[in-house]
């Protein structure tokens, strides 16, 4: 261990992200080589349970939250490794939906410490590496595993999976995968694997998405043509390998409920139809359209580009308000963000502009720049006070709509912890 490292004994959590924080390397070569080679060291390249690899733009942590559903409706044991968190460091590793405790987490730290050696990573590597020890450790059925950033050279990508799944295509990160669908199609793709299961969930894909799957010898199933779902009023009909009929509609995206029963249905695992059932009807995720009060609703969700944030647009069109709506948005600077608050033209009443805080914070004025076609917005220091006053502003039959990134609905959800 480093000799800027305590004992693991004696070291907190606190302390070990601090640790790696500091450790980060600024300037570092994008790739898999370190990172596998210290995963080889630790034998967390071949794991000795199911893994599903989800990537995607938007909809990787909605897919994980239902599929995990399914799956511990069906009596599996389920491991779950996602990325950011909101509140806690121990929402990214998961067993059948409960977090670990702290002195878990620390005790991996310690083992990536020690197999590291002279390896430098970075932070979401140390981390990933440390998540992929305790699900070793804790031997679940499956281990559903989210891709932080692209997918290609991602570190889960280190994995062998048996099935991959890409969630949807649009442009994000431009600066590390790309500035066109197809190039990022392409980092997405690179977790496809040789002779296993490839899924697409994208509607409209890019064709570098099937040449890569190609070019990888995966073997591609695409929705719209392999697989579809058909909307039926309050249920919905699934149509792939299997036709599962009259199947609830989930409080998550149903486009991604459609990709991951695709996904499923490829692993290989007995999936009895009452566990789908169940497994959809009762999937949540911290974040996502959550209500946190009525009476003025409340409603926060991480949408922080243009193409989460048309979902967002498309899910409050169905929500009735004989009020206001107001819109409480912090965003990074790295976002798109004039297209992101354009998706939400005719929606809101006010705006209500926080400045976050960080090397990739926005602040409220650079907001302010982006939405100007659509009125002026109130400028705040904070997430806190903006919400606070659109709180204090709002009346029983008004709505406050808090987006932009998980910062923002971090900060948001901590005040009400």
């Amino acid at each position: 261990m480093s000799s800027q490292m305590q004992s693991s004994q004696s070291r907190s959590l606190s302390d070990w992200l601090s640790y790696l924080e500091q450790i980060h390397p600024v300037n570092i070569d994008m790739g898999l080589d370190r990172v596998g080679a210290v995963a080889r060291r630790m034998g967390l390249t071949e794991l000795p349970f199911k893994v599903v690899t989800v990537a995607g733009t938007n909809g990787k942590g909605s897919s994980c939250a239902m599929a995990a559903s399914i799956l511990m409706a069906a009596g599996y044991k389920v491991g779950v490794y996602s990325s950011p968190h909101l509140l806690r460091f121990t929402e990214r590793v998961r067993l059948d939906g409960a977090e670990l405790p702290d002195e878990e987490h620390c005790a991996a730290f310690a083992a990536v410490e020690a197999a590291r050696a002279e390896i430098a990573l970075t932070f979401f590597e140390f981390a990933t590496l440390a998540g992929l020890w305790l699900f070793c450790r804790a031997a679940p059925d499956v281990l559903l595993l989210e891709v932080g950033l692209g997918g290609r050279l991602d570190a889960t990508n280190v994995v062998e999976s048996d099935v991959a799944m890409i969630t949807s295509i649009a442009l994000d990160h431009c600066d590390w995968l790309g500035d066109t669908r197809e190039a990022v199609a392409v980092e997405k793709a690179g977790v496809y694997r040789k002779g296993k299961p490839a899924i697409s969930g994208e509607p409209n894909p890019p064709a570098t998405i099937a040449s890569e799957a190609h070019r990888l010898g995966a073997c591609l199933r695409q929705v719209g043509v392999d697989f579809h779902g058909d909307e039926q009023g309050d249920h919905w009909d699934y149509h792939g390998l299997h036709h599962w009929q009259g199947l609830p509609k989930p409080a998550l995206p149903l486009m991604n409920a459609v990709t991951v029963l695709a996904a499923l249905e490829s692993l290989g695992l007995p999936l009895p139809e009452a566990a789908i059932r169940q497994g959809l009807a009762d999937a949540r995720l911290a974040g996502r359209m959550q209500r946190l009060q009525q009476d003025p609703l409340v409603i926060v969700d991480v949408a922080h580009n243009p193409h989460s944030a048309a979902y967002l647009a498309s899910q409050l069109r169905q929500i009735p308000c004989s009020g206001k709506r107001r819109a409480v948005v912090g965003m990074l600077k790295d976002k798109d963000m004039a297209g992101s608050l354009a998706e939400l033209t005719g929606l809101i009443d006010e705006w209500y502009l926080a400045s976050l805080h960080g090397p990739r914070a926005a602040a409220s004025a650079q907001l302010a720049a982006a939405l100007h076609e659509q009125g002026p917005g109130a400028q705040f220091a904070s997430v806190t006070e903006a919400y606070g006053a659109a709180l204090a502003a709002s009346s029983p039959d008004d709505m406050v709509i808090v987006f932009g990134s998980f910062y923002t609905v971090a900060e948001v959800l901590a005040t009400k912890a």
